[in-house]
């Protein structure tokens, strides 16, 4: 009885079968499936169906259809457009004071914390362990009428700048501008000092140390070494700051009046409280517009890079 033929082993080099080539294609895609879903169920679905309520008409007792009405992002902005205005005015102020805040702080703990880095950044992240309603009621107790802050701000004359501006009234900072301004300075400044930390800690300490064998001054080594390489950071968290902060109404409402509400004050009002629908989609869809094209301009004249 003769045995059976076995195949021949593959000689060496020989290219793999065409399934487990394809398979090994496919993997990438596979696992970005998930993802994908994720984004098509949560984002894409909801602003396709924001899209279609932001051109409809009617009542919620009598229903809405949709009509094509454009004339709503018109209307929405013609009767708006002071909470636009005020939204970009704050959370341009506020993404200003998290540099000047952030920027040393990040230099310090990327640069001078030594064994104390790990636990600054921890002190930094700390907040978020607290709800984002609590931190930002823990600011009308800070900036209470006859607090502590107020009373050093009156001794020091620094209301009578802020008035001159007209960021405070009077000798209150609750209910103006500037309370506004800080809670948002004070939830989004992590955004700002985290990115800042990334990029400041990937410069080369040697670098400094160059500057320095050619007789720079430090302020010189910072101007034309240190601030060009953390370039990357500054827009990203710009970028982090401004975006959510030009959307929040949770400071507006907690520490503002009805002079300070910003457009997601509005959208919250449209949509929970006057029930009138299309104008809130519109809304919501006339401030992404708007981002995006701030960004969009931000990043071809400031950006670098590593995000272009």
């Amino acid at each position: 009885m003769t045995a059976p033929v076995q195949a021949p082993a593959p000689t060496d080099g020989a290219p793999p079968p065409a399934g487990p080539r394809r398979r090994g294609r496919l993997v990438p895609y596979w696992l970005l499936l998930p993802g994908l879903l994720w984004l098509l169920v949560f984002f894409a679905l909801p602003l396709v169906y924001q899209a279609s309520t932001s051109v409809q008409t009617g009542s919620l007792e009598e229903g809405y259809e949709v009509t094509w009405h454009v004339a709503t992002y018109g209307e929405a902005l013609g009767d708006y457009w002071p909470q636009f205005l005020r939204s970009v005015l704050y959370a341009g102020a506020a993404t200003a004071g998290c540099l000047l805040l952030g920027y040393p702080l990040a230099y310090l703990i990327a640069f001078r914390a030594g064994r104390w880095r790990n636990l600054i950044l921890v002190l930094v992240i700390a907040p978020f362990f607290t709800s984002f309603l609590i931190r930002t009621l823990a600011w009308k107790t800070i900036l209470a009428d006859g607090g502590p802050v107020v009373g050093a701000l009156n001794a020091l004359h620094v209301l009578d700048v802020t008035n001159w501006l007209g960021a405070t009234d009077g000798d209150r900072v609750l209910a103006t501008p500037l309370a506004v301004v800080c809670g948002l300075t004070y939830n989004f400044l992590p955004f700002m000092v985290l990115p800042l930390y990334t990029s400041l800690e990937r410069i080369d300490p040697r670098l400094h140390e160059a500057a320095g064998d050619l007789y720079a001054r430090p302020s010189t080594t910072f101007r034309k070494v240190t601030f060009p390489l953390s370039m990357p950071g500054v827009v990203s968290g710009t970028l982090l700051t401004f975006i959510p902060a030009a959307g929040d109404y949770v400071n507006a409402d907690l520490l503002g009046s009805t002079d300070t509400r910003m457009v997601g004050n509005v959208i919250q009002t449209q949509f929970l409280r006057i029930l009138d629908y299309p104008t809130a989609a519109a809304l919501s869809f006339l401030l992404m517009a708007a981002i995006l094209l701030m960004v969009t301009f931000y990043i071809r004249k400031a950006g670098t890079e590593d995000l272009v």
